[in-house]
């Protein structure tokens, strides 16, 4: 994956996650699940989120590879996710995105 820029990768999450995430530890749960702590998390196990099972049976530690492969195409990483988006087909605007979110959900 390219190098990410976290200030670009903070306007692709208000434009593209803000709306069903949070990316700040504490904060609640929208649509999806709060991304504090993301990073080495494994999927579908954050606390008070109703993941689906998919998400769940998944497994996946979360971390850059695994988020930059599943950013390109959510449901074709995990079929049966309740996310919908698309992906990021752009590998530097998931780069970007990545930086941002190691920065944020810390």
């Amino acid at each position: 994956a390219p190098a990410g820029d976290v200030a670009k990768g903070a306007k692709i999450f208000k434009t593209k996650c803000a709306q069903c995430h949070v990316a700040e530890a504490g904060g609640g749960h929208k649509q999806g699940p709060n991304l504090g702590g993301l990073f080495g998390r494994v999927s579908g196990t954050t606390e008070g989120f109703a993941y689906s099972a998919a998400n769940k049976n998944k497994g996946v530690k979360w971390g850059e590879e695994t988020l930059y492969d599943y950013l390109l195409n959510p449901k074709k990483y995990i079929p049966g996710t309740k996310m919908v988006f698309a992906g990021l087909k752009k590998p530097q605007d998931r780069a970007d995105l990545i930086a941002y979110l190691k920065d944020s959900t810390k």
